[in-house]
């Protein structure tokens, strides 16, 4: 008895076919990583428990409350100005800035470009003993870059800078 190749009909031939679902299969074709009998895998942490913020969300949010912070003494002055967050500066530093890595720039305002201030996430987090000397940080990097744009002393935007 032969087989037709076009058909692979396993009932005619005698031998039992596969089940209409594979173990481990759900019956729509995604897969389940149910390994071993451990259960199915899932997050460690709920989206909404504080310890599943990344290291990136914590750093964004101290540099909101040092945005938050300054806008409630100079707000009309920042009105307009974007405050942003970037992993690394770029490999080619600007013609003022010598030696070192910078933690924050400032960009003035330009045709149709609002004034920007940008904080370098990387080399701010690798300075810092721990986050409330993170928190610190980029606080005095944020003051810093205000203090240019606002064109005074850094003492003057901030009393609490630390220098």
């Amino acid at each position: 008895m032969s087989l037709s190749p076009s058909t692979g009909d396993a009932a005619a031939s005698g031998r039992p076919g596969p089940p209409a679902t594979a173990p481990g299969r759900d019956p729509l074709g995604a897969r389940r990583r149910d390994r071993r009998g451990r259960g199915l895998r899932g997050p460690v942490l709920p989206p909404d428990l504080p310890g599943h913020r990344t290291r990136a969300d914590r750093f964004d949010d101290h540099v909101l409350a040092a945005v938050e912070r300054l806008e409630r003494r100079w707000g009309p002055q920042l009105e307009g100005t974007e405050f942003a967050v970037e992993e690394v500066p770029p490999s080619h530093p600007a013609p003022w800035e010598h030696g070192g890595v910078p933690l924050g720039r400032y960009f003035p305002s330009d045709v149709g470009m609002p004034a920007r201030i940008l904080v370098y996430r990387r080399p701010v987090e690798t300075r810092a003993v721990d986050d409330a000397d993170l928190a610190e940080l980029v606080r005095d990097v944020v003051v810093e870059q205000v203090a240019h744009l606002l064109a005074k002393s850094p003492e003057e935007v901030d009393p609490h800078f630390r220098g």
